[in-house]
């Protein structure tokens, strides 16, 4: 990967951040990359990438839909919505038709911030900036599992005053454990976004669903691999995310049938549950 020499907004240079690249374990969003037609990846990720593929074959589909279904919530929040604050928790490597780009192109005064931990994707977001208006996309290294720092940083750079969306796009399969203690964990992270959303603002976000065999078997696989563990929830675990907010039409449904462009072919279903809701 081509960089330069300055200096990024969040302090590494190009050489720091490349040495905190592992390329000996697999990580999700380089795997996630690989998926959905990128060239963002390692050996090692893509190995693993198509350990679970032979495990479950409809993840290729599961990731262009996922994708899919972000152009279409955050079109929605900008044009319908007249969102023009993005906070973008967990964006991963940057792809075609990136949340700000899509925004953008609606109202090019819309403001996205991007938020990650990992060093590669923190090095794409160097020649992200650098290619697009500066002020009005930006970039935060921050953990999701930290919420109150993370809040603290996007307070910096976005004005909570006004309406702002916060979009969790598969994120918080790799936050908490819903097999322990009522999930607590993740919802006192999701609580903790939720309670800093101003009157207008929006939460939308998806995640996979426990109702896939193939698909279980293969996280089972996954989570062995040193990656760092994506575990599935109920729909009911999902739902209560959207708790105290409004959901949208057509609610908290598959991906793939939030408010569907036309298409002469029927989408192929896939577990993953995506919802859009907004805060009164």
């Amino acid at each position: 990967m081509n960089s330069d020499d300055t200096v990024p907004p969040w302090g590494d240079t190009a050489e720091n951040l490349a040495a905190k690249i592992d390329t000996t374990v697999p990580v999700s969003a380089r795997i996630w990359n690989y998926w959905t037609g990128g060239k963002d990846y390692y050996p090692v990720d893509k190995a693993a990438g198509d350990e679970y593929a032979n495990a479950y074959p409809g993840v290729f589909t599961m990731a262009r839909s996922c994708r899919y279904f972000i152009g279409r919530a955050v079109r929605f929040l900008a044009a319908e919505a007249g969102i023009r604050q993005f906070l973008d928790i967990g964006t991963g490597l940057p792809s075609h038709d990136n949340t700000h780009e899509i925004a953008q192109r609606v109202a090019s005064e819309s403001h996205v911030i991007y938020v990650d931990n990992d060093p590669l994707v923190l090095a794409h977001a160097r020649v992200l900036l650098t290619s697009s208006d500066a002020s009005s996309t930006d970039y935060i290294s921050a953990d999701l599992n930290e919420p109150g720092s993370l809040l603290e940083a996007a307070r910096q750079k976005l004005d909570f005053s006004h309406p702002v969306a916060i979009m969790l796009m598969g994120i918080l399969g790799h936050i908490g454990n819903p097999g322990e203690d009522d999930d607590h964990f993740a919802k006192s992270v999701v609580q903790t976004l939720k309670e800093a959303l101003p009157t207008g603002g929006y939460l939308a976000l998806d995640e996979a669903i426990d109702t896939d065999p193939a698909q279980n078997a293969a996280l089972d696989y996954y989570n062995q691999t040193g990656a760092v563990p994506y575990r599935v929830r109920r729909a009911d675990q999902i739902a209560q995310f959207f708790d105290g907010l409004d959901l949208v039409k057509p609610g908290l449904v598959p991906v793939h049938q939030w408010r569907p462009d036309p298409s002469p072919f029927a989408a192929t279903p896939v577990p993953v549950l995506g919802g859009v809701a907004r805060k009164q």
